[in-house]
């Protein structure tokens, strides 16, 4: 069992516990929290256990959250069909599909790309990431398309996670947005964190709260009220690219959460039938972890961001 330490912040003066307690821990959810509260995990600066999630919370004053250790979720292999760009004896490249979700979680227990993985690799895959996330070095979205890198060995997948936190991995993501960006190029630097209006969405967040995140944007063809844009991640946020463009004023077509779709695009993406943020992961560059050559992957845009594409050309 960890213990987890909160303080209230001023902004949450006079919120609900549960809500006050997720502002200040970001990584929890808000129902995640009322069952740590209903359960007695939940101590006020006296040591009190505090069970009612609807008690009013105040500025500054901090709480203790006991977590349970994890139960351990052991993914079962199943025969997934793949695409494998890359592969060797320490990692594998595959270009994911959208709708393919990387790692079992609530909702999602298996057909996940790491029940693929593990019938792929016969279970050679790193324990770092544990037994739900077997190999797993980062992660795209169920809806997004594109590239992602797995690591068979732990030395493989040290190597690549310092990679991921010097930003040195290279990482490129087609995107159609919606509208004309007024400048066609430019970077977008902001602190991102769980909105505090709905925990399954991210939000541009004032500093010190959330991680810093930065996305440097190229607009590569004007399309009907759209436009098809490559945006480089600097780091690798939750949402980052969907969060950022939607900042910009200029949101992924198709995606249900940070956009609203124009009038202009309804029909098109109902007569596609195109129901996923309009986002792929293009380009993936990184250095072997244990040959220590450079990798470089490229991988077009799937049939239905081509269709979606061919559509908005003026």
């Amino acid at each position: 069992m960890s213990i987890l330490h909160a303080e209230i912040s001023a902004d949450a003066n006079g919120w609900r516990l549960d809500r006050a307690l997720a502002d200040a821990l970001p990584d929890l959810s808000r129902e995640r929290l009322k069952v740590l509260i209903s359960l007695g995990n939940v101590y006020d600066a006296s040591g009190n256990v505090v069970r009612d999630a609807r008690t009013k919370a105040e500025t500054g004053a901090r709480f203790a959250i006991a977590l349970p250790a994890p139960e351990p979720a052991t993914a079962e292999a199943q025969d997934i069909a793949l695409d494998v760009v890359f592969e060797d004896d320490h990692l594998i490249v595959i270009d994911k599909p959208a709708g393919l979700v990387v790692h079992p979680a609530a909702g999602n227990l298996d057909g996940t790309l790491v029940n693929a993985l593990l019938h792929h690799c016969r279970g050679n895959l790193s324990g770092i990431g544990g037994v739900a996330r077997p190999g797993i070095v980062h992660r795209i979205d169920k809806g997004t398309s594109g590239l992602i890198v797995a690591a068979k060995t732990d030395k493989a997948h040290e190597g690549l996670a310092k990679q991921f936190a010097a930003h040195s991995i290279e990482r490129a993501y087609c995107a159609i947005v919606a509208g004309l960006p007024v400048a066609i190029e430019g970077t977008v630097r902001s602190n991102l964190a769980r909105s505090s209006q709905n925990r399954q969405k991210m939000a541009v967040v004032e500093s010190p709260r959330g991680k810093h995140a930065v996305t440097h944007y190229r607009v590569l063809e004007p399309l009907r009220e759209a436009a098809l844009v490559e945006c480089r991640l600097e780091t690798g946020r939750t949402h980052q690219v969907r969060v950022h463009m939607a900042h910009l004023g200029h949101p992924l077509l198709g995606d249900p959460f940070y956009g609203r779709t124009r009038p202009a695009h309804r029909a098109i993406l109902g007569e596609l039938g195109f129901e996923r943020q309009a986002l792929h992961a293009a380009r993936l560059g990184f250095v072997h972890p244990v040959k220590s050559h450079a990798l470089t992957f490229s991988s077009k845009m799937p049939l239905d961001m081509q269709e979606l594409f061919r559509a908005l050309i003026v």
